[in-house]
């Protein structure tokens, strides 16, 4: 295992996976370096079932180690809603603007408690031969605001209240998120079956 290409281009979330892992003796990377990896259709009812098709499926056709990681927002209040579909909330795949729009407006008549959302970061490990290695999965619990606060993070950040701090992952360090977040949380249980991973080699 010479390399581990996290099973999207969102840069961001390289970002913070490398700041999570980077110490480990292996090269992480994204699909940019990769411009045949084929669009997989994230066509499961589940976070673990969309990360492992983008895991899965993208090792397969790369012939290497992939992470695919599926993660969303989660509103009790609104039936689980955006859920699995958080980063298409609003229609077009990606658009934090609309999606956050989206989102106040649905919650416009929520008060309270009834705000009450928790974020979800599912991290599926596939090996060159397209078969799952393991996994983990995180979540982060907090609340929506009622307005954008900060320009930090991506997604829905500017609306996330972490009740520990008062402030949203938009106004918190990228350093406080790392700590805090569903994605450190699941990239830390898969962390020891990467080493586990890499001490065979």
């Amino acid at each position: 295992m010479e390399r581990i290409v996290l099973g999207s281009r969102n840069r961001k979330k390289l970002q913070e996976m490398i700041a999570l892992l980077g110490d480990l003796p292996v090269e992480f990377t994204d699909l940019t370096p990769y411009p045949q990896a084929p669009e997989v259709a994230e066509t499961a009812d589940s976070f673990l079932g969309n990360a492992t098709l983008k895991a899965t499926q993208l090792a397969q056709a790369l012939k290497t180690w992939v992470i695919g990681e599926d993660s969303g927002l989660c509103v009790p209040a609104l039936g689980g809603a955006p859920g699995i579909y958080s980063a298409r909330y609003a229609g077009v795949h990606g658009d934090d603007e609309a999606n956050n729009a989206k989102l106040l407006g649905a919650m416009a008549h929520l008060t309270g408690d009834q705000r009450a959302a928790y974020y979800v970061s599912t991290a599926v490990l596939a090996n060159p031969q397209g078969e799952v290695v393991g996994y983990g999965e995180g979540r982060c619990h907090g609340f929506i605001a009622t307005q954008r606060r900060g320009h930090g993070g991506f997604g829905y950040d500017p609306l996330f209240i972490v009740p520990a701090y008062g402030r949203t992952f938009g106004e918190l360090p990228p350093e406080v998120k790392q700590r805090l977040s569903h994605r450190a949380e699941a990239l830390k249980q898969l962390r020891p079956i990467l080493e586990q991973c890499l001490s065979r080699k």
